[in-house]
């Protein structure tokens, strides 16, 4: 599938159907997962760690289109039955986003499982030398962009019923569905310089907050993960973000960057039936810190 943004037209490949779509039993992740962000990073990898859980349906975007298709053929290597989703696209914009969530229940019936981890890195500066422009891009990102595809999920979960293949076992309840909003340890704690940047994460720990309350009744989980410092190509994509980032490597008691496939094994936990629950919570992935 691909979503062309700026003609607006939705174009399903000659040679593949969705219209079929077999959900996987068996295993943990029975339903469709959906994943913002998917390019690289953590985004690609906990898309392609739904793949290794037995996961049969999934849905990735972000706007870098050639990244996108380089996570969707990594998918295929890990599982070669799994149907990929594909759309490329800006999810600060309104229209794509509701666009994307609308043909992926158009093509599967369902969003079993939501992951918003698209998001950009700071820029570095204290408030008063941040132009608006700057702020702009960041909460555009970062909290707009997670905001308009946590509410489209949410529409999509409340319209579709608790899906018994999701239950996990006859001791927990239905489920409509879960979302994990991508957050940061920088949304809790201050860094100099940093202030654009951690309100927009803090943002969405508060937006997590809000929606686990309102959609609890409803049988929908939400939940965050706060991630550390992480060996991405984002945080290593020139040796002056390295720099920074490394005064921060160093005051975590861990002393690492995080992988990123240690942050997909918290949003799997937080996915799965295993969390059942669990809401509200910001789970904390970052070498300790937080703490020290």
């Amino acid at each position: 599938m691909h979503w062309n943004k700026f003609s607006g037209e939705y174009i399903r490949p000659s040679n593949m159907s969705f219209s079929s779509v077999t959900l996987g039993t068996g295993t943990d992740f029975p339903g469709v997962a959906l994943v913002t962000g998917a390019a690289s990073g953590i985004g690609a990898a906990i898309a392609k760690s739904f793949a290794e859980a037995g996961c049969r349906c999934i849905a990735i975007t972000d706007v870098i289109a050639g990244k996108l298709e380089e996570t969707r053929e990594e998918i295929i290597n890990v599982s070669p039955d799994v149907v990929v989703l594909t759309a490329t696209g800006d999810i600060s914009d309104e229209r794509f986003v509701n666009a994307f969530i609308n043909s992926v229940i158009a093509e599967t019936g369902r969003i079993d499982y939501a992951v918003n981890c698209a998001g950009i890195l700071g820029n570095n500066q204290s408030s008063t030398n941040t132009s608006l422009p700057e702020f702009d891009r960041i909460n555009d990102i970062n909290y707009r962009g997670c905001w308009l595809s946590s509410r489209a999920e949410l529409r999509a979960m409340l319209k579709q019923e608790p899906s018994p293949n999701i239950i996990g076992d006859a001791n927990r309840p239905p489920a409509r569905g879960t979302i994990v909003n991508v957050a940061s340890q920088l949304g809790i704690v201050g860094r100099p310089r940093c202030t654009a940047y951690s309100a927009s994460k803090a943002a969405v720990i508060a937006m997590t907050r809000g929606d686990a309350i309102d959609y609890a009744e409803f049988g929908i989980r939400v939940n965050c993960i706060c991630p550390g410092i992480i060996d991405t190509p984002m945080t290593n994509s020139d040796h002056r973000v390295s720099a920074m980032l490394d005064a921060s490597v160093a005051i975590a008691p861990m002393r690492r960057k995080g992988r990123p496939e240690e942050v997909a094994d918290c949003a799997l936990f937080l996915c799965s039936h295993k969390a059942s629950f669990v809401t509200g919570a910001e789970l904390v992935c970052d070498g300790g810190y937080v703490i020290n």
